[in-house]
């Protein structure tokens, strides 16, 4: 995210990190990186003052990352718990690439700081990132095809953590609502309005491709493929290429799924990502499942950004970005209906 949460004071986390990691924190500062989750770099030393540390600490909030608004939030909590706990044992069973969470004092991979927020610490990465999200090179596409190849194959004991794929679009209920009362917009931020009326001018287009979407996890619910555990979002951002090698970062959504979650991300339209993959794991992508998770991503954008505007809002750069996010979207789905 681009900018911190207001009710997150850079005090409060250092606490956290002390209590639940026993962490003693020298310095600590936000990062705007990313999207979904906050970041923040902290800083210190052990006990004897000898032992310099510096980790990476990611803050999601809870309350908007459920699947419909006005969850509990202990179900998202549960879910994100049980997709680092999947990346914590892919890494124990050798798959060294997995950027996996530092367990708390408690050996658990997250720690609740409040009801709404959770917090997990990481190792500091040195290497090159990658922003945007996109692959710029053929090289670079298929050296994270070699790592997601590995992760589905990872044994049991990697993947008895993990939840399985449910096909649930988080605030599709926000998106469905905004499509029926586009003219009762409430002024709950400066996007509020806006973000109604560009609703409003597109629900039949929205409408549309819910019910394709459905119709491809109607699909997908009567076949019998292989499901493996996923990493769920392998784009450029979530790699880091170490002095170690290639890094797969950012496990929070990691899930038992179809291998066509991941493979959608790496899949260029010319047939070689799927190629090599058919090639290595004796399995054929099925295109209609390659279409279902790339529609689904865009109504995940899209039913996100949709819930935030609906709620109390700021007009901060997160909002700022969502908006163009929204807009993006809109406007690409548009041209093409």
């Amino acid at each position: 995210m681009l900018a911190p949460p207001d009710d997150l004071p850079d005090a409060e986390l250092a606490a956290a990190l002390e209590r639940c990691w026993g962490l003693s924190v020298a310095s600590i500062g936000y990062r705007a990186v990313g999207w979904g989750s906050h970041h923040w770099v902290a800083e210190g030393c052990g006990d004897d003052h000898s032992a310099r540390w510096r980790h990476w600490v990611t803050v999601d909030d809870l309350e908007t990352s459920q699947l419909a608004d006005g969850g509990p939030p202990d179900a998202a909590f549960g879910r994100l718990r049980a997709a680092l706990e999947a990346a914590s044992a892919l890494r124990q069973c050798g798959r060294g690439f997995v950027a996996a969470p530092l367990p708390a004092t408690d050996g658990e991979p997250i720690a609740r700081m409040t009801a709404r927020y959770a917090v997990a610490v990481y190792p500091f990465l040195d290497g090159k990132s990658f922003s945007g999200g996109e692959y710029t090179s053929d090289e670079h596409r298929m050296s994270v095809l070699g790592l997601i190849t590995a992760v589905h194959s990872a044994p049991e004991a990697a993947r008895r953590h993990a939840l399985a794929e449910d096909f649930a679009i988080p605030s599709r209920d926000q998106l469905e609502a905004a499509c029926q009362e586009a003219d009762r917009a409430s002024d709950v931020g400066p996007y509020a309005k806006d973000a109604a009326c560009l609703i409003g001018r597109h629900a039949e287009l929205l409408r549309q491709l819910l019910a394709r979407y459905d119709g491809l996890v109607a699909r997908a619910r009567t076949e019998d493929g292989w499901r493996v555990l996923t990493h769920g979002e392998p784009h450029a951002a979530n790699t880091m290429l170490t002095a170690d090698g290639w890094m797969l970062l950012d496990w929070d959504t990691a899930l038992i799924a179809p291998p066509e979650r991941d493979l959608w991300h790496l899949d260029p339209g010319d047939g070689t990502i799927l190629g090599a993959y058919a090639d290595a794991a004796g399995v054929v992508p099925r295109q209609a499942l390659l279409d279902l998770y790339r529609l689904g991503w865009d109504l995940t954008d899209l039913a996100l950004a949709v819930g935030r505007f609906r709620r109390p809002h700021a007009g901060d750069a997160n909002d700022d970005k969502t908006w163009r996010v929204l807009t993006f979207l809109l406007d690409r789905h548009s041209s093409v209906a």
